[in-house]
C-alpha cells in the first residue's frame, strides 16, 4: 500500500481517536476535543476498526464535485472571454457573460478559469520591482527637480507648492522655494536663484510635468521643447525626465520628510505665509544639510560659473513664442490683440514672424531680429474659458485667479416673479395674513358701534 495523504485534522481525528480504542479517554471527551457529536465519534470508531486508520479520510477526496461546472459550459464561457473580453477582469467579465451571452459563472470561479489560462494575473504577479540606481559620483552631476504640493502652513495659511532641487550624489537640499503652483515662471524664478547660488549643473532631473516635457506628440510650434527645456538648451544644462516617481525616489522622498519636518518647524516658528518662510527657509536648509547629506565619491564640484549678464540671464529665463503678423500689422496673443505701431520697420513684417518676450512681472516685448517693436494692447479681455483644459497641479493657481476675477465683477440682481410680471403695489387694504383685531381702523369702527349701541339703550 502507498503513502496516503492526510490533512491535518484527519490526523488529529485519528490521534484522539487511537486514545479512545485504548480506554484512555472517553468518547464524551473525544467529541467534546473533536468538536463533533457522539453518533458521529461512533461512527468513525466503527469506520477505523474495520477499515483502519485510512478510512478516516473524506470519501469525496480525488473524486470530481458533484456542483462542478461541465466541461462544455467552460469551455464555451472560455472561448467567448478569449473573443471579446481577453482584456477584462473576472467582475467585469462575469457580468458582461450574464448581460450578454446569457451565461452565468461565478466570478472567483471564472478567475480561476482566466488564470489557468493566462488571461489573468493577479495583483502579487503583476506586481513591479525597481531596482535602487547607485548615486551619481560627483556633486552637481545631477539635481533632481519636483513640486510637493502640501498644506504646508497647515490651518494657519493657504496650501501652496514647495519647488525641491536636490543633489543626487550628496542628498544636499540645493533650493527649496514655495510657490502658489507649479508653473514656467515659478520655476524660471526658482531656477535663476540656484544659478546664482551654485552655477549651472550638468544636468536637471524631472517627472514628466509639461513645464519639462510636451506632452502632445504632433505639436506644431516650439520644435518639441517647453520654455523651461528652451531655457536649459541655451544655458547648456540638460533635463531628463523620469518615466516613474520611483526612478526619481531621492527627490520624492525628501519630500515625504519636509512634509513631517518643515511643517512642524513652520509651526514652532509661527510662520503663516509664503513670504515670512523665505527668510526661515535657508537656515532650515542648513540644519537638513548636516543631518541628511553625505559625502561624494568624487570630490570634484561639476557647477560651472555663469558667464552672463543679468539682464541676458532674465531674457533666457522668460517665455519666447513666434507670432505671426498679419495684414494689420496685429497678432493675437494670450488673448489679446497687439498693434505694432506702423514705422518704417514694421511695415515690412507684414507676412513675417515677430519674437515675444513675456516676463514674470507681466512685462510684454515684441522683438524682430532683436530690435524691441513699439506697440499697443488692444482688447484686454482676460479670463479662463470654459471647458479649458487645466492640470491638476495648477488648479489651485487657476480657481484663485477665476475667484478673484468673479469678485471684481458686481453680482447679478436677482428679481422676484411679480418684478418679472410687472406687478406694481396698488396700496390695497391688506391681505389675509393682516391681524384686523390690532388695525386701527377696524378698532375705531367696533367703538363707534359701541358708542351707538349704549346710546340706544
Amino acid at each position: 500500500m502507498g503513502l496516503i495523504a492526510m490533512s491535518e485534522r484527519d490526523l488529529q481525528r485519528i490521534e484522539v481517536l487511537s486514545k479512545v480504542v485504548d480506554d484512555r479517554m472517553t468518547i464524551v471527551s473525544a467529541a467534546h476535543v473533536l468538536g463533533l457529536s457522539t453518533r458521529q465519534v461512533r461512527r468513525l470508531l466503527e469506520r477505523i476498526r474495520t477499515d483502519g486508520a485510512a478510512s478516516i479520510r473524506h470519501k469525496a477526496i480525488g473524486r470530481p464535485s458533484n456542483n462542478r461546472i461541465c466541461d462544455g459550459v467552460r469551455d464555451y464561457a472560455m472561448a467567448v472571454v478569449r473573443e471579446r473580453y481577453a482584456d477584462f477582469g473576472p467582475t467585469l467579465a462575469a457580468e458582461k457573460l450574464a448581460e450578454r451571452d446569457g451565461l452565468t459563472v461565478s466570478r472567483e470561479t471564472l478567475r480561476q478559469w482566466m488564470s489557468e489560462a493566462g488571461l489573468w494575473l493577479s495583483r502579487k504577479q503583476r506586481r513591479t520591482f525597481h531596482q535602487p540606481r547607485l548615486r551619481r559620483e560627483a556633486y552637481g552631476e545631477l539635481i533632481q527637480i519636483d513640486g510637493s504640493e502640501h498644506r504646508w502652513f497647515e490651518d494657519r495659511g493657504p496650501p501652496c507648492s514647495l519647488l525641491v532641487f536636490i543633489d543626487d550624489a550628496t542628498g544636499k537640499l540645493m533650493q527649496l522655494r514655495f510657490v502658489r503652483s507649479e508653473s514656467a515662471f515659478s520655476y524660471f524664478e526658482a531656477l535663476e536663484l540656484y544659478l546664482q547660488a551654485h552655477g549651472a549643473p550638468v544636468a536637471f532631473y524631472s517627472d514628466k510635468h509639461s513645464v519639462f516635457r510636451v506632452a502632445k506628440k504632433d505639436a506644431k510650434g516650439g520644435q518639441g521643447m517647453t520654455q523651461f527645456g528652451r531655457a536649459l538648451s541655451e544655458l547648456n544644462i540638460e533635463i531628463l525626465c523620469a518615466n516613474s516617481s520611483q526612478a526619481k525616489g531621492r527627490v520624492e522622498r525628501a519630500n515625504r520628510t519636509l512634509q513631517d519636518r518643515l511643517v512642524k518647524e513652520l509651526r514652532l516658528a509661527g510662520i503663516c505665509g509664503m513670504d515670512e518662510a523665505y527668510a526661515f527657509l535657508p537656515g532650515f536648509i542648513e540644519r537638513y544639510n548636516d543631518r541628511f547629506a553625505r559625502p561624494p565619491v568624487r570630490s570634484e564640484d561639476l557647477h560651472r560659473p555663469l558667464n552672463l549678464m543679468p539682464d541676458r540671464l532674465k531674457e533666457i529665463l522668460c517665455k519666447r513664442e513666434q507670432r505671426y503678423v498679419g495684414a494689420q500689422l496685429t497678432f493675437s496673443y494670450e488673448r489679446k490683440r497687439i498693434m505694432l505701431e506702423e514705422n518704417e520697420v514694421t511695415r515690412g513684417l507684414v507676412g513675417r514672424y515677430v519674437e515675444t518676450y513675456a516676463f514674470a512681472d507681466g512685462r510684454l516685448d515684441v522683438r524682430w531680429k532683436g530690435h524691441s517693436l513699439p506697440y499697443k494692447t488692444f482688447d484686454k479681455d482676460q479670463r479662463v474659458t470654459h471647458a479649458a483644459i487645466t492640470e491638476n497641479k495648477r488648479l489651485s493657481d487657476v480657481l484663485a485667479y477665476i475667484k478673484e476675477r468673479q469678485d471684481q465683477l458686481p453680482s447679478p440682481k436677482v428679481r422676484t416673479n411679480s418684478e418679472k410680471n410687472g406687478y406694481t403695489p396698488r396700496g390695497r387694504k391688506p391681505g389675509k395674513r393682516t391681524d384686523f383685531m390690532n388695525d386701527p381702523a377696524v378698532i375705531a369702527r367696533r367703538q363707534q358701534a359701541r358708542s351707538h349701541l349704549d346710546a340706544a339703550e
